[in-house]
């Protein structure tokens, strides 16, 4: 199925533009017809993603952060991408579920992000070639009522 639009956007890699992004991915899915709970989980993933690449690509240097929009007719598909300094891959060993009987101390902090993303996002895909790249995809299940239905029957279709 090809694209039908597609959106970039670039921002500084600074926290406070992480709402804006925010803002823009819920604006995209409303217009597609995502559901109140599947827009609030595409805002939690694109957050998650845009959090790691805001505090950990650029240390304390300048940098940028990009997202692209790919907008189909049955998904939206987001990436999030930037230059700098990529993960250690122990980082996604880490984000597995806890086990209920682990010891508080042995749990660590870090990695739960990328966990919850791929909870939220009916696919997801890292590449680490240069800085780090997430794509994620929501697919777009419209549950409603066909708008050109010409009329609603009570018996069952055979």
């Amino acid at each position: 199925m090809s694209n039908i639009e597609q959106t970039v956007m670039t921002f500084p890699a600074k926290p406070e533009y992480v709402g804006v992004v925010r803002l823009v991915v819920s604006g995209i899915a409303n217009r597609m017809g995502y559901t109140y709970d599947e827009i609030e989980d595409i805002k939690i993933a694109v957050s998650e993603a845009c959090g790691n690449a805001v505090q950990h690509a650029y240390e304390d240097q300048e940098g940028e952060v990009k997202l692209t929009c790919g907008v189909y007719e049955d998904r939206l598909e987001m990436t999030i991408e930037d230059s700098g300094k990529t993960f250690a891959d122990d980082v996604k060993r880490q984000a597995a579920p806890v086990e209920e009987t682990a010891e508080i101390e042995s749990l660590h902090e870090g990695g739960l992000g990328l966990f919850l993303i791929e909870a939220l996002m009916d696919d997801v895909s890292i590449n680490k070639d240069n800085g780090v790249k997430v794509t994620m995809t929501k697919l777009l299940n419209r549950d409603e009522v066909d708008q050109s239905a010409s009329k609603i029957s009570t018996t069952p279709s055979q």
